[in-house]
Protein backbone atom coordinates (compact mmCIF):
# COMPACT_ATOMS: atom_id res chain seq x y z
CA UNK A 1 0.00 0.00 0.00
CA UNK A 2 0.88 3.57 -0.66
CA UNK A 3 0.99 6.97 0.76
CA UNK A 4 -2.77 6.22 1.44
CA UNK A 5 -2.36 3.12 3.04
CA UNK A 6 -5.08 3.94 5.13
CA UNK A 7 -7.81 3.74 2.83
CA UNK A 8 -7.20 0.22 2.29
CA UNK A 9 -6.46 -0.47 6.06
CA UNK A 10 -8.27 -2.76 8.68
CA UNK A 11 -7.64 -0.83 11.93
CA UNK A 12 -7.86 -2.73 15.43
CA UNK A 13 -8.31 -0.61 18.63
CA UNK A 14 -7.14 -2.19 22.24
CA UNK A 15 -5.71 -0.50 25.53
CA UNK A 16 -2.65 -2.32 26.80
CA UNK A 17 -3.74 -2.96 30.23
CA UNK A 18 -6.29 -4.71 29.48
CA UNK A 19 -4.94 -7.16 26.33
CA UNK A 20 -1.72 -8.92 27.73
CA UNK A 21 0.06 -9.15 30.78
CA UNK A 22 3.56 -10.65 30.51
CA UNK A 23 4.90 -9.98 34.12
CA UNK A 24 1.78 -10.86 35.97
CA UNK A 25 1.62 -7.69 37.57
CA UNK A 26 -2.17 -7.59 36.54
CA UNK A 27 -1.84 -4.94 34.15
CA UNK A 28 -1.12 -5.75 30.60
CA UNK A 29 2.16 -4.24 28.97
CA UNK A 30 3.78 -4.47 25.72
CA UNK A 31 5.73 -6.90 25.70
CA UNK A 32 2.68 -8.70 26.43
CA UNK A 33 1.28 -7.23 23.20
CA UNK A 34 4.61 -8.09 21.48
CA UNK A 35 3.85 -11.30 22.17
CA UNK A 36 0.44 -11.49 20.73
CA UNK A 37 1.08 -9.76 17.39
CA UNK A 38 1.26 -13.13 15.36
CA UNK A 39 -2.68 -13.08 16.32
CA UNK A 40 -3.14 -9.67 14.73
CA UNK A 41 -1.37 -10.78 11.22
CA UNK A 42 -3.34 -13.55 11.14
CA UNK A 43 -6.43 -12.15 11.74
CA UNK A 44 -5.77 -9.12 9.30
CA UNK A 45 -4.86 -6.57 10.96
CA UNK A 46 -2.97 -3.48 9.31
CA UNK A 47 -3.26 -0.79 11.56
CA UNK A 48 -2.58 -0.98 15.61
CA UNK A 49 -4.63 1.81 17.39
CA UNK A 50 -3.42 2.08 20.68
CA UNK A 51 -5.76 3.69 23.30
CA UNK A 52 -3.53 6.26 25.58
CA UNK A 53 0.25 5.23 26.38
CA UNK A 54 1.36 7.83 28.12
CA UNK A 55 1.98 8.35 31.93
CA UNK A 56 -0.70 9.18 34.16
CA UNK A 57 -2.56 8.89 37.25
CA UNK A 58 -5.17 7.28 35.30
CA UNK A 59 -8.58 9.02 37.04
CA UNK A 60 -9.71 8.71 33.17
CA UNK A 61 -8.32 5.29 31.67
CA UNK A 62 -5.09 7.51 30.31
CA UNK A 63 -6.81 10.35 28.90
CA UNK A 64 -5.55 12.61 31.78
CA UNK A 65 -1.70 12.28 30.68
CA UNK A 66 1.56 13.96 32.46
CA UNK A 67 4.08 13.45 30.24
CA UNK A 68 3.60 13.51 26.21
CA UNK A 69 7.06 11.98 25.92
CA UNK A 70 6.82 8.91 27.65
CA UNK A 71 4.82 5.57 27.79
CA UNK A 72 3.40 4.46 31.46
CA UNK A 73 5.66 2.59 33.85
CA UNK A 74 2.77 0.07 33.96
CA UNK A 75 3.30 -0.87 30.08
CA UNK A 76 6.93 -1.17 30.04
CA UNK A 77 9.76 1.53 29.17
CA UNK A 78 10.34 3.35 25.31
CA UNK A 79 12.43 1.09 24.63
CA UNK A 80 10.00 -1.97 24.99
CA UNK A 81 7.62 0.93 22.52
CA UNK A 82 10.60 0.44 19.82
CA UNK A 83 10.76 -2.87 19.82
CA UNK A 84 6.72 -2.99 19.45
CA UNK A 85 7.09 -0.67 16.01
CA UNK A 86 10.18 -2.74 15.00
CA UNK A 87 8.05 -6.07 15.53
CA UNK A 88 4.45 -4.67 14.13
CA UNK A 89 6.68 -3.32 11.40
CA UNK A 90 7.93 -7.18 10.75
CA UNK A 91 4.27 -8.56 10.22
CA UNK A 92 3.16 -5.42 8.05
CA UNK A 93 1.14 -3.75 10.99
CA UNK A 94 1.00 0.22 11.38
CA UNK A 95 0.77 1.63 14.69
CA UNK A 96 -1.08 4.65 15.52
CA UNK A 97 -1.34 6.25 18.63
CA UNK A 98 -3.47 8.58 20.71
CA UNK A 99 -3.12 12.26 20.74
CA UNK A 100 -5.30 13.74 23.87
CA UNK A 101 -3.44 17.53 23.82
CA UNK A 102 -6.72 19.29 24.24
CA UNK A 103 -5.95 18.93 27.93
CA UNK A 104 -3.86 17.59 30.21
CA UNK A 105 -3.96 16.02 33.96
CA UNK A 106 -3.83 18.45 36.81
CA UNK A 107 -0.88 16.49 38.05
CA UNK A 108 1.10 17.65 34.65
CA UNK A 109 4.21 19.67 35.61
CA UNK A 110 2.82 22.39 32.98
CA UNK A 111 0.06 22.58 34.88
CA UNK A 112 1.36 22.66 38.90
CA UNK A 113 3.52 25.48 37.26
CA UNK A 114 0.53 27.07 35.88
CA UNK A 115 -1.56 27.58 38.97
CA UNK A 116 1.75 28.19 41.37
CA UNK A 117 2.31 32.25 40.09
CA UNK A 118 0.65 34.39 37.60
CA UNK A 119 4.24 34.63 35.94
CA UNK A 120 4.53 31.42 35.69
CA UNK A 121 5.89 30.61 32.28
CA UNK A 122 3.37 27.92 31.87
CA UNK A 123 0.38 30.74 32.85
CA UNK A 124 -1.06 30.87 29.41
CA UNK A 125 -0.83 27.59 28.59
CA UNK A 126 -4.20 26.94 29.94
CA UNK A 127 -7.38 28.95 29.96
CA UNK A 128 -8.07 30.72 32.67
CA UNK A 129 -10.85 33.71 34.28
CA UNK A 130 -10.63 36.11 36.73
CA UNK A 131 -14.50 35.86 37.36
CA UNK A 132 -17.18 33.16 37.72
CA UNK A 133 -17.88 32.62 33.97
CA UNK A 134 -21.67 32.86 33.22
CA UNK A 135 -21.27 29.57 31.04
CA UNK A 136 -19.99 27.52 33.99
CA UNK A 137 -22.65 24.87 33.78
CA UNK A 138 -22.97 24.57 30.21
CA UNK A 139 -21.13 22.45 27.98
CA UNK A 140 -20.33 19.72 29.85
CA UNK A 141 -19.30 16.20 27.54
CA UNK A 142 -20.03 13.59 30.65
CA UNK A 143 -23.26 14.90 32.24
CA UNK A 144 -24.73 13.34 35.49
CA UNK A 145 -20.87 13.14 36.35
CA UNK A 146 -19.39 15.99 35.25
CA UNK A 147 -20.95 19.15 36.89
CA UNK A 148 -19.26 22.16 35.44
CA UNK A 149 -16.76 23.09 32.69
CA UNK A 150 -14.90 25.83 35.17
CA UNK A 151 -13.63 25.06 38.16
CA UNK A 152 -12.11 27.72 40.65
CA UNK A 153 -8.23 27.29 41.55
CA UNK A 154 -7.43 28.38 45.22
CA UNK A 155 -3.28 28.31 44.47
CA UNK A 156 -3.85 30.40 41.07
CA UNK A 157 -6.86 32.48 42.65
CA UNK A 158 -8.34 32.10 39.51
CA UNK A 159 -11.24 29.77 37.23
CA UNK A 160 -10.18 27.01 34.62
CA UNK A 161 -11.35 25.62 31.92
CA UNK A 162 -12.35 21.80 31.42
CA UNK A 163 -14.56 20.75 28.75
CA UNK A 164 -13.87 17.41 30.54
CA UNK A 165 -13.38 16.13 34.24
CA UNK A 166 -12.50 18.74 36.74
CA UNK A 167 -8.50 17.06 36.74
CA UNK A 168 -8.09 17.84 33.08
CA UNK A 169 -7.51 21.49 32.54
CA UNK A 170 -7.78 22.55 28.77
CA UNK A 171 -4.71 23.78 26.90
CA UNK A 172 -4.76 27.36 25.58
CA UNK A 173 -4.60 26.62 21.13
CA UNK A 174 -3.99 30.66 20.52
CA UNK A 175 -1.00 29.97 22.65
CA UNK A 176 1.83 29.38 19.50
CA UNK A 177 3.41 28.01 21.99
CA UNK A 178 1.18 25.55 22.87
CA UNK A 179 0.56 25.00 19.06
CA UNK A 180 4.71 24.15 18.72
CA UNK A 181 4.52 21.84 21.52
CA UNK A 182 1.79 20.03 20.31
CA UNK A 183 3.86 20.18 16.68
CA UNK A 184 6.66 18.78 18.42
CA UNK A 185 5.11 15.76 20.46
CA UNK A 186 3.88 14.66 17.37
CA UNK A 187 7.07 14.45 15.82
CA UNK A 188 8.65 12.70 19.16
CA UNK A 189 6.41 9.77 17.99
CA UNK A 190 7.09 10.01 14.30
CA UNK A 191 10.36 9.94 14.75
CA UNK A 192 10.39 6.72 16.79
CA UNK A 193 8.11 5.19 14.09
CA UNK A 194 4.68 5.65 14.81
CA UNK A 195 2.28 5.72 11.28
CA UNK A 196 0.20 8.87 12.53
CA UNK A 197 -2.45 9.65 15.38
CA UNK A 198 -5.86 8.77 16.31
CA UNK A 199 -6.64 12.56 17.67
CA UNK A 200 -9.09 12.53 20.51
CA UNK A 201 -11.62 15.48 21.03
CA UNK A 202 -10.76 17.57 17.97
CA UNK A 203 -13.40 20.36 17.93
CA UNK A 204 -12.31 20.81 21.38
CA UNK A 205 -8.75 20.99 20.52
CA UNK A 206 -9.19 23.86 17.99
CA UNK A 207 -11.68 25.78 20.21
CA UNK A 208 -10.45 28.98 21.35
CA UNK A 209 -12.59 28.96 24.36
CA UNK A 210 -13.49 32.83 26.15
CA UNK A 211 -15.31 33.07 29.09
CA UNK A 212 -18.85 34.12 29.13
CA UNK A 213 -18.78 32.66 25.54
CA UNK A 214 -20.43 28.78 25.50
CA UNK A 215 -20.07 29.55 21.69
CA UNK A 216 -16.17 30.40 21.23
CA UNK A 217 -15.02 30.54 17.54
CA UNK A 218 -12.57 27.28 16.28
CA UNK A 219 -9.01 28.12 14.75
CA UNK A 220 -9.80 25.11 11.76
CA UNK A 221 -6.35 26.46 10.29
CA UNK A 222 -4.45 25.20 13.78
CA UNK A 223 -5.35 21.58 12.06
CA UNK A 224 -3.72 22.92 8.30
CA UNK A 225 -0.62 23.49 10.06
CA UNK A 226 -0.85 20.20 11.92
CA UNK A 227 -1.66 18.53 8.89
CA UNK A 228 1.44 20.20 7.26
CA UNK A 229 3.86 19.33 9.95
CA UNK A 230 3.11 15.91 10.30
CA UNK A 231 2.97 15.21 6.42
CA UNK A 232 6.80 17.02 6.32
CA UNK A 233 8.17 14.56 8.97
CA UNK A 234 6.37 11.83 7.60
CA UNK A 235 4.67 11.64 4.55
CA UNK A 236 2.40 8.81 4.97
CA UNK A 237 1.70 9.50 8.25
CA UNK A 238 -1.99 9.50 8.96
CA UNK A 239 -4.18 11.88 11.37
CA UNK A 240 -7.37 10.29 12.09
CA UNK A 241 -9.80 12.71 13.95
CA UNK A 242 -12.65 12.07 16.45
CA UNK A 243 -15.11 14.87 15.71
CA UNK A 244 -18.74 14.09 16.19
CA UNK A 245 -20.23 17.24 14.88
CA UNK A 246 -23.32 18.00 12.92
CA UNK A 247 -23.12 16.60 9.04
CA UNK A 248 -22.12 20.24 7.59
CA UNK A 249 -19.77 21.02 9.46
CA UNK A 250 -17.49 17.95 8.41
CA UNK A 251 -15.95 19.09 5.12
CA UNK A 252 -14.18 21.69 6.73
CA UNK A 253 -12.53 19.15 8.82
CA UNK A 254 -11.03 17.53 5.66
CA UNK A 255 -9.63 20.71 4.32
CA UNK A 256 -10.36 24.65 4.12
CA UNK A 257 -12.71 24.67 0.85
CA UNK A 258 -9.96 25.18 -1.66
CA UNK A 259 -10.73 21.52 -3.23
CA UNK A 260 -7.38 19.87 -1.24
CA UNK A 261 -7.70 17.71 2.09
CA UNK A 262 -4.96 19.51 3.76
CA UNK A 263 -6.68 19.19 7.09
CA UNK A 264 -7.39 15.47 8.74
CA UNK A 265 -6.86 12.59 6.86
CA UNK A 266 -9.95 10.29 8.60
CA UNK A 267 -12.84 11.26 10.15
CA UNK A 268 -15.05 8.57 12.04
CA UNK A 269 -18.64 7.91 10.85
CA UNK A 270 -20.58 8.42 13.72
CA UNK A 271 -23.71 9.56 11.52
CA UNK A 272 -23.45 6.19 9.76
CA UNK A 273 -22.61 4.58 13.40
CA UNK A 274 -25.76 5.96 15.26
CA UNK A 275 -28.04 5.12 11.37
CA UNK A 276 -26.35 1.32 11.48
CA UNK A 277 -27.47 0.95 15.22
CA UNK A 278 -31.22 2.28 14.02
CA UNK A 279 -31.39 -0.07 10.78
CA UNK A 280 -30.51 -3.33 13.31
CA UNK A 281 -32.95 -2.23 15.63
CA UNK A 282 -35.53 -1.61 12.88
CA UNK A 283 -34.68 -4.02 10.31
CA UNK A 284 -35.20 -1.71 8.33
CA UNK A 285 -32.26 -0.49 5.96
CA UNK A 286 -33.66 2.85 5.03
CA UNK A 287 -31.82 5.08 7.44
CA UNK A 288 -28.40 3.55 5.68
CA UNK A 289 -29.61 4.83 2.59
CA UNK A 290 -30.09 8.00 3.69
CA UNK A 291 -26.30 7.96 5.11
CA UNK A 292 -24.63 7.01 2.30
CA UNK A 293 -27.09 9.25 -0.12
CA UNK A 294 -25.97 12.14 2.53
CA UNK A 295 -22.60 11.81 2.67
CA UNK A 296 -20.45 15.04 2.09
CA UNK A 297 -18.15 14.77 -1.16
CA UNK A 298 -14.84 14.12 -0.11
CA UNK A 299 -11.94 16.08 -1.15
CA UNK A 300 -9.12 13.77 -2.56
CA UNK A 301 -7.22 11.59 0.11
CA UNK A 302 -10.61 12.30 2.44
CA UNK A 303 -11.71 9.14 4.19
CA UNK A 304 -14.15 7.76 6.81
CA UNK A 305 -13.61 5.21 9.33
CA UNK A 306 -16.64 2.56 9.88
CA UNK A 307 -17.04 1.19 13.52
CA UNK A 308 -20.04 -0.56 15.42
CA UNK A 309 -18.28 -0.54 18.88
CA UNK A 310 -15.68 2.07 19.71
CA UNK A 311 -13.55 2.12 23.01
CA UNK A 312 -16.96 4.22 24.48
CA UNK A 313 -20.43 3.98 24.55
CA UNK A 314 -22.43 3.91 21.63
CA UNK A 315 -23.04 7.44 20.79
CA UNK A 316 -27.08 8.21 20.21
CA UNK A 317 -27.09 11.91 20.23
CA UNK A 318 -27.06 12.21 16.58
CA UNK A 319 -30.72 10.47 15.99
CA UNK A 320 -33.91 12.31 16.70
CA UNK A 321 -35.76 11.35 20.33
CA UNK A 322 -38.41 8.80 18.29
CA UNK A 323 -34.98 7.19 16.73
CA UNK A 324 -32.82 6.72 19.64
CA UNK A 325 -36.01 5.72 21.66
CA UNK A 326 -35.95 2.69 19.33
CA UNK A 327 -32.72 1.61 19.71
CA UNK A 328 -32.47 1.83 23.44
CA UNK A 329 -35.71 -0.32 23.48
CA UNK A 330 -34.17 -2.82 21.27
CA UNK A 331 -30.31 -3.21 22.43
CA UNK A 332 -29.86 -1.08 25.78
CA UNK A 333 -33.53 -1.22 27.22
CA UNK A 334 -32.67 -1.26 31.06
CA UNK A 335 -31.09 1.99 32.94
CA UNK A 336 -27.84 0.54 33.75
CA UNK A 337 -27.19 -0.37 30.34
CA UNK A 338 -27.43 3.37 28.95
CA UNK A 339 -24.78 6.35 29.78
CA UNK A 340 -25.24 10.24 29.86
CA UNK A 341 -28.46 10.09 28.31
CA UNK A 342 -27.36 9.20 25.12
CA UNK A 343 -25.76 6.13 24.76
CA UNK A 344 -25.45 2.72 25.01
CA UNK A 345 -22.51 1.18 27.36
CA UNK A 346 -22.51 -2.74 25.88
CA UNK A 347 -20.61 -4.92 23.94
CA UNK A 348 -22.16 -5.92 19.79
CA UNK A 349 -22.76 -9.18 20.81
CA UNK A 350 -25.25 -9.43 23.82
CA UNK A 351 -26.86 -6.04 22.18
CA UNK A 352 -27.53 -8.91 19.72
CA UNK A 353 -28.59 -11.56 22.05
CA UNK A 354 -25.15 -13.78 20.48
CA UNK A 355 -27.26 -14.49 18.01
CA UNK A 356 -24.40 -15.69 15.73
CA UNK A 357 -26.21 -14.66 12.28
CA UNK A 358 -26.73 -11.56 13.26
CA UNK A 359 -23.42 -10.51 14.27
CA UNK A 360 -22.00 -11.89 11.13
CA UNK A 361 -24.73 -9.36 9.36
CA UNK A 362 -23.79 -6.49 10.95
CA UNK A 363 -19.63 -7.11 10.96
CA UNK A 364 -20.45 -8.08 7.32
CA UNK A 365 -22.05 -4.99 6.62
CA UNK A 366 -20.13 -2.45 8.45
CA UNK A 367 -16.80 -3.79 6.27
CA UNK A 368 -18.64 -3.51 3.17
CA UNK A 369 -20.03 0.28 3.12
CA UNK A 370 -17.25 3.20 2.37
CA UNK A 371 -14.63 3.91 4.56
CA UNK A 372 -11.78 1.87 6.69
CA UNK A 373 -13.47 -0.47 8.98
CA UNK A 374 -12.43 0.07 12.90
CA UNK A 375 -12.87 -3.33 14.69
CA UNK A 376 -12.58 -3.07 18.94
CA UNK A 377 -10.54 -5.86 20.37
CA UNK A 378 -12.46 -8.88 21.91
CA UNK A 379 -15.14 -8.44 18.74
CA UNK A 380 -13.81 -11.01 16.55
CA UNK A 381 -14.57 -13.38 19.17
CA UNK A 382 -18.25 -12.26 20.48
CA UNK A 383 -16.86 -10.90 23.81
CA UNK A 384 -19.54 -9.19 25.90
CA UNK A 385 -19.45 -6.19 28.39
CA UNK A 386 -19.51 -6.01 32.75
CA UNK A 387 -22.15 -3.70 33.69
CA UNK A 388 -21.47 -4.24 37.44
CA UNK A 389 -18.04 -1.95 36.42
CA UNK A 390 -18.64 2.30 36.15
CA UNK A 391 -19.28 3.58 33.20
CA UNK A 392 -16.96 3.25 30.05
CA UNK A 393 -15.16 0.75 31.70
CA UNK A 394 -18.09 -1.82 31.15
CA UNK A 395 -16.77 -2.98 27.93
CA UNK A 396 -13.08 -2.82 29.04
CA UNK A 397 -12.91 -5.76 30.00
CA UNK A 398 -9.49 -7.91 29.71
CA UNK A 399 -9.14 -9.57 26.79
CA UNK A 400 -10.46 -13.45 26.92
CA UNK A 401 -7.04 -15.78 25.30
CA UNK A 402 -8.17 -18.62 26.83
CA UNK A 403 -9.79 -21.46 29.77
CA UNK A 404 -6.78 -20.57 32.44
CA UNK A 405 -7.08 -18.66 34.97
CA UNK A 406 -8.26 -14.54 33.88
CA UNK A 407 -8.72 -15.72 30.94
CA UNK A 408 -4.87 -16.05 29.75
CA UNK A 409 -4.83 -12.32 30.09
CA UNK A 410 -2.29 -12.68 33.25
CA UNK A 411 -1.05 -14.80 35.70
CA UNK A 412 -1.53 -12.30 39.00
CA UNK A 413 -4.62 -12.94 41.57
CA UNK A 414 -7.97 -12.20 40.33
CA UNK A 415 -7.65 -9.37 42.87
CA UNK A 416 -5.16 -7.45 41.42
CA UNK A 417 -6.36 -7.45 37.62
CA UNK A 418 -6.66 -4.01 36.07
CA UNK A 419 -10.03 -4.70 36.00
CA UNK A 420 -12.24 -8.34 36.44
CA UNK A 421 -12.36 -10.52 33.99
CA UNK A 422 -16.13 -11.58 32.80
CA UNK A 423 -16.01 -15.24 34.38
CA UNK A 424 -19.55 -16.08 34.49
CA UNK A 425 -22.89 -16.13 32.39
CA UNK A 426 -22.79 -16.94 28.83
CA UNK A 427 -19.77 -14.46 27.71
CA UNK A 428 -17.05 -15.49 30.72
CA UNK A 429 -14.19 -16.70 29.36
CA UNK A 430 -14.38 -20.12 29.69
CA UNK A 431 -16.98 -20.01 27.31
CA UNK A 432 -16.13 -17.18 24.92
CA UNK A 433 -12.10 -17.31 23.89
CA UNK A 434 -9.69 -17.21 21.33
CA UNK A 435 -8.41 -20.59 22.19
CA UNK A 436 -11.59 -22.35 21.94
CA UNK A 437 -12.13 -20.43 18.80
CA UNK A 438 -9.17 -20.75 17.00
CA UNK A 439 -9.68 -24.71 17.41
CA UNK A 440 -13.22 -24.50 15.67
CA UNK A 441 -13.01 -23.36 11.72
CA UNK A 442 -16.73 -22.66 12.52
CA UNK A 443 -15.94 -20.14 14.89
CA UNK A 444 -17.19 -16.35 14.81
CA UNK A 445 -12.92 -15.55 15.16
CA UNK A 446 -12.31 -17.84 11.70
CA UNK A 447 -15.28 -16.42 10.51
CA UNK A 448 -13.64 -12.58 11.24
CA UNK A 449 -10.90 -14.11 9.30
CA UNK A 450 -12.03 -15.58 6.29
CA UNK A 451 -14.23 -12.05 5.93
CA UNK A 452 -11.21 -9.61 6.44
CA UNK A 453 -9.25 -11.78 3.85
CA UNK A 454 -11.88 -10.94 1.34
CA UNK A 455 -12.19 -7.53 2.29
CA UNK A 456 -8.37 -7.32 1.31
CA UNK A 457 -9.35 -8.81 -1.96
CA UNK A 458 -11.86 -5.92 -2.39
CA UNK A 459 -10.17 -2.60 -2.48
CA UNK A 460 -12.95 -0.98 -3.98
CA UNK A 461 -14.82 -0.94 -0.56
CA UNK A 462 -11.65 1.66 0.44
CA UNK A 463 -10.28 3.62 -1.86
CA UNK A 464 -14.06 3.20 -4.67
CA UNK A 465 -16.95 4.72 -4.62
CA UNK A 466 -19.87 3.34 -2.89
CA UNK A 467 -23.72 3.99 -3.84
CA UNK A 468 -26.84 2.44 -3.23
CA UNK A 469 -28.29 0.12 -5.72
CA UNK A 470 -31.97 2.09 -6.22
CA UNK A 471 -33.67 -0.87 -7.54
CA UNK A 472 -36.81 -2.48 -6.26
CA UNK A 473 -36.31 -4.56 -2.90
CA UNK A 474 -37.77 -6.95 -0.38
CA UNK A 475 -38.46 -5.40 2.96
CA UNK A 476 -35.34 -5.57 5.24
CA UNK A 477 -32.76 -5.32 2.31
CA UNK A 478 -30.04 -3.63 1.81
CA UNK A 479 -28.24 -3.73 -1.71
CA UNK A 480 -25.23 -1.31 -2.63
CA UNK A 481 -21.72 -1.31 -4.73
CA UNK A 482 -18.46 -0.01 -4.42
CA UNK A 483 -16.70 0.42 -7.62
CA UNK A 484 -12.73 1.48 -8.19
CA UNK A 485 -10.14 1.11 -10.61
CA UNK A 486 -9.94 -2.52 -9.35
CA UNK A 487 -13.48 -3.24 -10.18
CA UNK A 488 -16.98 -3.65 -9.09
CA UNK A 489 -18.45 -5.36 -6.19
CA UNK A 490 -22.11 -5.45 -5.36
CA UNK A 491 -23.53 -6.42 -1.37
CA UNK A 492 -26.74 -7.66 -0.39
CA UNK A 493 -27.65 -7.41 3.13
CA UNK A 494 -30.85 -8.85 4.86
CA UNK A 495 -31.49 -7.16 7.76
CA UNK A 496 -35.08 -8.72 8.33
CA UNK A 497 -35.29 -12.38 9.20
CA UNK A 498 -37.63 -13.52 6.50
CA UNK A 499 -35.58 -15.54 3.64
CA UNK A 500 -36.20 -13.39 0.22
CA UNK A 501 -35.01 -13.38 -3.68
CA UNK A 502 -33.25 -10.51 -4.90
CA UNK A 503 -33.75 -9.29 -8.68
CA UNK A 504 -30.15 -7.06 -10.08
CA UNK A 505 -30.86 -8.24 -13.34
CA UNK A 506 -30.56 -4.66 -14.60
CA UNK A 507 -26.46 -4.70 -13.20
CA UNK A 508 -26.10 -8.19 -15.53
CA UNK A 509 -24.74 -6.64 -18.54
CA UNK A 510 -22.07 -5.11 -16.43
CA UNK A 511 -20.81 -8.26 -15.06
CA UNK A 512 -17.95 -10.38 -16.41
CA UNK A 513 -18.43 -14.16 -14.86
CA UNK A 514 -20.04 -12.89 -11.37
CA UNK A 515 -19.57 -14.71 -8.37
CA UNK A 516 -19.95 -14.89 -4.61
CA UNK A 517 -16.78 -14.34 -2.62
CA UNK A 518 -18.43 -13.87 0.92
CA UNK A 519 -22.12 -15.40 2.05
CA UNK A 520 -23.71 -16.54 5.05
CA UNK A 521 -24.33 -20.11 3.29
CA UNK A 522 -23.73 -21.59 0.61
CA UNK A 523 -26.39 -20.35 -2.20
CA UNK A 524 -27.12 -21.29 -6.09
CA UNK A 525 -24.69 -19.96 -8.64
CA UNK A 526 -25.26 -16.19 -9.21
CA UNK A 527 -26.60 -16.50 -12.84
CA UNK A 528 -28.25 -13.71 -14.29
CA UNK A 529 -28.80 -12.04 -11.21
CA UNK A 530 -32.00 -12.24 -11.45
CA UNK A 531 -32.88 -15.01 -8.43
CA UNK A 532 -30.48 -13.87 -5.96
CA UNK A 533 -31.39 -15.88 -2.89
CA UNK A 534 -31.14 -14.12 0.59
CA UNK A 535 -31.86 -16.37 4.16
CA UNK A 536 -32.90 -13.88 7.32
CA UNK A 537 -30.04 -12.30 8.62
CA UNK A 538 -28.10 -12.85 5.29
CA UNK A 539 -25.44 -11.25 3.54
CA UNK A 540 -23.82 -11.95 -0.09
CA UNK A 541 -21.04 -10.41 -1.47
CA UNK A 542 -20.22 -10.62 -4.55
CA UNK A 543 -17.67 -10.23 -7.22
CA UNK A 544 -19.06 -8.46 -10.44
CA UNK A 545 -16.43 -7.78 -12.23
CA UNK A 546 -12.68 -7.31 -12.07
CA UNK A 547 -10.10 -5.14 -14.13
CA UNK A 548 -7.14 -7.35 -14.85
CA UNK A 549 -5.09 -4.14 -15.68
CA UNK A 550 -4.57 -2.90 -12.61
Amino acid sequence: MGDRWYQEAVVYCLDIDTYADSDGDGVGDIRGLIGRLDYLARLGVTCLWLNPIHPSPNKDDGYDATDFYNVDPRFGTLGDFAELLHQAQNRGIRVIIDLVVNHTSDEHPWFQSARSSPDSPYRDWYVWADHEPDDRFQGMVFPGEQHDTWSYDRTAKAWYYHRFYKFQPDLNIKNPKVREEIKKITSFWLQLGVAGFRMDAVPFIIEQTEPDNPNSPKDFDFLTELRQHVQWRRADAVLLAEANVEPDQLPVYFGDGSGSGNRIHMLFDFMLNGRLMLALAREDPETIIDALRDTPKLPAGGQWATFLRNHDEIDLSRLTTEQRNDVLAKFGPDEEMQLYGRGIRRRLAPMLGNDRRHIELAYALQFSLRGTPVLRYGEEIGMGEDLSLKGRDAIRTPMQWSYQPNGGFSKAEPEKLVRPVIDTGEFSYEKVNVTAQRKDPRSLLGWFERMIRTLREAPEIGSGSTIHIDVPMPAGVLAHRADGPTGTMVFLHNLGSEDVEVDLSTLQPEADMPIDVLSDRGYDEVGKLDRLKLAGHGYRWIRLCRSWSV
